[in-house]
């Protein structure tokens, strides 16, 4: 089998990006969605993240088979700073390293782009999302309980941090995913 390749996401992604996220929305509670969105709904999902942060997917021969992506932590503007971060995989590339090469190449991104702090928010108990988190420098940092009820059960959520630059007294203004240049970002993907 090729090895992943990694490149930024386009719209043309949806239908691929959808297909992905609808296994955890019908089938497990690692998502809180109820109905999987379809792909015209992801298309504009994806848009309105790529305005200001990274969608990244792995693909394989071509076929997409993972992605990762930040998203505004709050609304607020003094949250700008601070991102949520997801990553999903299709099931038959789990535990091959390509999530852990996404998130690694999203928070360099981030980190690009002067953003101060990641945070994963985890549905509870899911040891393989923790456990990739913490392997990539996230340190759990709150929990909230019985938050999310999906299948007839209460969930916990846990959050998980990482703070991307250590020197953030004056932090420098977020700049767009967009606005980075290209060799750099491909130097990202590539490396």
């Amino acid at each position: 089998m090729s090895a992943a390749h990694l490149r930024a996401a386009t719209i043309e992604d949806a239908a691929a990006v959808a297909a992905i996220y609808a296994t955890y929305v019908a089938t497990t509670a690692i998502s809180f969605e109820t109905e999987p969105p379809d792909a015209a709904t992801m298309a504009q999902r994806m848009g309105k993240v790529l305005a200001l942060h990274p969608w990244l997917v792995a693909t394989i021969d071509d076929e997409v088979v993972g992605y990762a992506y930040a998203s505004p932590h709050r609304d607020r503007a003094a949250y700008r700073w601070s991102v949520d971060v997801a990553a999903y995989l299709d099931a038959r590339f789990h535990r091959r390293g390509i999530a852990k090469r996404l998130y690694e190449a999203l928070c360099t991104l981030l980190k690009m782009q002067h953003i101060v702090n990641a945070f994963g928010i985890i549905s509870l108990p899911n040891a393989a999302s923790a456990a990739l988190h913490e392997s990539c420098g996230f340190v759990r940092c709150a929990t909230e309980t019985r938050v999310g009820y999906k299948f007839d059960a209460w969930h916990d959520v846990g959050m998980w941090q990482k703070v991307l630059q250590t020197d953030a007294s004056a932090p420098v203004e977020p700049a767009p995913f967009m606005s980075l240049p290209a060799e750099a970002v491909a130097r990202v993907l590539n490396g």
